[in-house]
């Protein structure tokens, strides 16, 4: 029988999400991989409980996480019902809709009877009432905004769920889904986007327009794919993810030359007493508009490592110059 640790409040560190009265924990576990239908169960339920043993509170899914598509969100119900349930009212759940879920033309995009469909189908395979967050996964070029933004209204006033964001949106797109969430009376919670030490393109307007708008920010991929690791220090190993047949990392993306930073990122992490994770998260973390960032985990001590990064957030003049010079 899983007891909730009486310690998971101790070292975890929270944020106002925006200007919400949402408080979430500055890391965040996402169950984009390693929570499928593949993946032994006991070890994604291991991984399930020390998160939240260690104060991650949020969880985030999508319909198609797993694989198979939404057999993450089968495996945190599982969890949920049999570990969890005392304790859901101390969970911030979220999931997503907008990419490929289903075949034909209903089963991805941004439609209202498709953004429908999916929230009822993520809330049965989770055991759900309601979730806390759902998200619309990425802009979609062909449906009216107005279509998109509404039905996520609709969610929260279905009360199906409690809040409502947008991922993957560029400043433009974002300014105006913010503006129309506004103006229907459930504003925008939180934008979920891709940042990192090698990805920074959230720099170029969007960070200052969800400041201006009061909207939370939480990162996904602060680690680069698993670049920012000690996993690609000495080449590329065969059993790692740009190592196999993965589209998310290829061979040719590791550079001699993006190598080179990395190894060099990793000598000021090993200064400051860290792993070049945690100081990728703290860098990310060092930015005062995240709001928290989304860590992945194939096994309980990634999770811990990646908690461990809160001991030390804070970065001097000179390694901030001494890091910019390397990633310019």
């Amino acid at each position: 029988m899983y007891k909730a640790s009486d310690r998971r409040y101790v070292d975890m560190k929270y944020n106002r999400c925006g200007r919400s009265g949402l408080l979430l924990p500055m890391i965040s576990l996402g169950l984009w991989q390693n929570f499928g239908g593949v993946n032994q169960f006991e070890n994604s339920r291991a991984m399930l409980r020390r998160a939240f043993d260690l104060g991650i509170t949020h969880f985030d899914l999508a319909n198609n996480y797993g694989p198979p598509a939404g057999s993450a969100e089968l495996t945190f119900g599982q969890v949920l019902k049999e570990d969890f349930k005392p304790w859901r009212d101390e969970m911030v759940i979220s999931t997503k809709a907008g990419y490929d879920m289903w075949p034909g033309p209903y089963g991805s995009w941004g439609s209202n009877k498709y953004l429908t469909a999916s929230l009822d189908q993520s809330l049965q395979r989770m055991g759900l009432d309601y979730v806390d967050i759902f998200y619309h996964h990425r802009p979609d070029p062909a449906t009216p905004l107005e279509e998109t933004m509404g039905a996520l209204d609709r969610m929260v006033r279905q009360g199906k769920a409690l809040y409502v964001g947008i991922s993957n949106y560029r400043p433009a797109e974002a300014e105006r889904a913010i503006g129309m969430l506004r103006s229907l009376g459930t504003p925008c919670l939180i934008h979920q986007p891709r940042y990192s030490m090698l990805d920074r393109w959230v720099e170029e307007g969007l960070l200052d327009l969800l400041e201006t708008e009061g909207v939370g920010a939480i990162a996904f991929s602060p680690l680069g794919k698993g670049m920012l690791t000690n996993r690609y220090l000495d080449g590329i190993p065969a059993d790692s993810r740009a190592g196999g047949p993965s589209v998310f990392l290829r061979p040719e993306d590791l550079t001699d030359a993006l190598l080179e930073k990395i190894r060099r990122l990793h000598d000021i992490a090993g200064v400051r007493g860290q792993s070049l994770a945690q100081m990728a998260l703290a860098w990310v973390l060092h930015e005062p508009r995240i709001t928290s960032v989304l860590i992945g985990a194939s096994r309980v001590s990634q999770i811990e490592d990646c908690v461990a990064a809160l001991v030390n957030l804070a970065f001097d003049e000179a390694e901030l110059a001494e890091i910019e010079s390397i990633l310019a």
